[in-house]
């Protein structure tokens, strides 16, 4: 769907399916390629994703600027009990 508001030259990445119904399904959003960050992930295991984060120089919205990698490596590696991360999610 396109919107009346939308400039001819916009690219939309995080909002390219704003509008489209068919995307609101799981079945929906994996035909369109969704999904694809999350297998890649699941595939490369906790420490690559960790370590393209940090290459990636991904940082906190925060006044600090904490590189958000660094932040991803203090979880615990124990994986024999649960864990729980707890995140800010009013930065900007």
């Amino acid at each position: 769907m396109a919107y009346p508001y939308r400039h001819e030259k916009e690219v939309r990445l995080l909002s390219e399916h704003f509008g489209d119904l068919e995307a609101r399904t799981v079945e929906g959003w994996k035909a369109r390629g969704g999904y694809q960050g999350l297998a890649k992930a699941l595939e490369i295991g906790r420490e690559q994703v960790i370590e393209e984060v940090k290459a990636s120089g991904l940082r906190g919205r925060g006044g600090a600027g904490f590189p958000t990698g660094v932040k991803w490596s203090f979880m615990p590696k124990d994986q024999n009990r649960p864990h729980y991360l707890l995140c800010n999610a009013d930065e900007s």
